[in-house]
């Protein structure tokens, strides 16, 4: 299932500096893993070194939070929009 993957800038990069990317994948973790596969380095930058979402790293599926869904294991479909967001933090 092809799924579309909006990219924040900071990592646009990685893409080509592609602001939105199509790939195929049944859950969010394939879909983290395809992305690697077609733009090396980017899993890095969202999964810690034991393979889970960064604490800072926000994942959307059709606007709903995974966190709130099945996380990683969230299935996707066909027609979904992933969107990727850092957290942002600043101030005092």
């Amino acid at each position: 299932m092809a799924v579309k993957v909006h990219i924040p800038t900071p990592l646009r990069r990685l893409t080509g500096n592609q602001a939105e990317v199509e790939i195929q994948a049944g859950t969010v973790a394939e879909l983290v893993q395809n992305l690697e596969a077609a733009h090396p380095g980017i899993r890095e930058k969202l999964l810690d070194e034991q393979g889970e979402i960064r604490r800072y790293v926000n994942i959307y599926v059709n606007e709903e939070d995974i966190r709130f869904l099945d996380g990683a294991q969230t299935a996707l479909g066909d027609r979904d929009v992933v969107s990727i967001v850092p957290a942002i933090a600043g101030g005092r």
